[in-house]
């Protein structure tokens, strides 16, 4: 994160200007263009300001290879061959680039990030939030969306097909782009390959933040429900969300999850011995395998048991209690089986 105050934060309301360069785009320049928007201007028009057809806000944005308008500039990412944020200048093509502390070289993306993306992240969140959790989604973010952009543009790791980046050069103009539409149109088309791209790359962004939010508030309630059972092995949550991250990153001995699926159906599900594994720590009964209705009730003893899976890994039943009783059940029956 940010060890000074970045250009434009110590001002809510003065101008700022920021440039990268023209021509061929990706991944790193677009993400940073973004989270500049959101950490300075979320009031401009994300797409308008690139294009031309927009309120800026605050933030007039560039995209040239002028030595002069660079020069000029507030902010400068992925090109000038200086990072300098104390300045305003984020390029990371130098001999010496700027690396994190384990020796990975930034992006600009990376660069802009450290600076500007705790900021970025305020804007996005609908409602205010404690700074140790803006902090918790900045480094969850750094971790499994900006580290790879970095590693990806300085040849370390290639992200691959389908990922963002991906999207980003599906985004470019083709080779022949000039050839068929003359010079004029061939830089609106690129204009516009970039606006599209901006809007793509926020949406991912805006998604991802808004996932990890929701993950830290799922961690806190299913850690405080934990610590209410009685019953260690079986976690009883009043309202459906991820919990086997949880379990897993706190090492907690949870046999099954007893959460409500619809407003008449509650759902046990069993924990598997590795996180995203098939199999389970305990299975459900055998002599449930593949029943429902009547007949399950009748084998299970729950009178409201609806369904049990074939692979003994989920059942449900149409109460709270019904689903806890057969949780319940479930481990008593593994006892037993265990002693004989």
């Amino acid at each position: 994160m940010s060890e000074h105050t970045p250009i434009g934060l110590e001002n809510p309301t003065a101008p700022v200007s920021a440039v990268t360069h023209s021509g061929n785009f990706h991944l790193d320049e677009t993400l940073g263009y973004v989270i500049l928007h959101y950490a300075l201007a979320p009031d401009g028009d994300l797409r308008g300001r690139v294009t031309g057809t927009g309120p800026d806000g605050r933030l007039a944005f560039t995209r040239t290879r002028s030595p002069e308008r660079i020069a000029a500039a507030d902010i400068v990412f992925d090109v000038g061959g200086k990072y300098d944020p104390a300045t305003g200048r984020y390029d990371h093509h130098m001999k010496e680039k700027p690396l994190r502390e384990d020796g990975t070289p930034y992006s600009a993306a990376g660069l802009l990030w450290k600076d500007y993306g705790m900021a970025a992240i305020r804007s996005i969140l609908k409602n205010p939030a404690p700074e140790p959790e803006v902090a918790a989604i900045w480094q969850s973010l750094d971790r499994s969306l900006v580290l790879p952009i970095d590693l990806d543009d300085n040849g370390v790791t290639k992200m691959g097909k389908l990922s963002l980046a991906d999207i980003v050069s599906a985004c470019r103009p083709t080779w022949d782009t000039v050839e068929l539409y003359g010079p004029d149109a061939a830089k609106t088309r690129e204009t516009e390959g970039f606006a599209n791209a901006a809007v793509a790359v926020a949406g991912h962004l805006v998604n991802m933040i808004d996932r990890v939010r929701a993950s830290l508030k799922a961690e806190s309630r299913v850690l405080a429900a934990y610590a209410q059972a009685e019953d260690k092995r079986i976690l009883l949550m009043e309202t459906g969300m991820p919990t086997e991250k949880v379990i897993f990153d706190h090492d907690l001995p949870v046999v099954y999850v007893v959460s409500p699926a619809a407003p008449d159906r509650w759902n046990v599900k069993a924990i598997p011995p590795v996180r995203g594994d098939f199999g389970q720590r305990v299975s459900l009964p055998e002599a449930w395998r593949g029943l429902d209705g009547a007949t399950l009730a009748s084998v299970s003893g729950v009178a409201d048991a609806v369904f049990a899976h074939p692979a003994r890994f989920i059942c449900g039943a149409a109460s709270r209690a019904g689903a806890l009783k057969m949780a319940q059940l479930a481990l008593e029956i593994d006892a037993e089986q265990a002693k004989s």
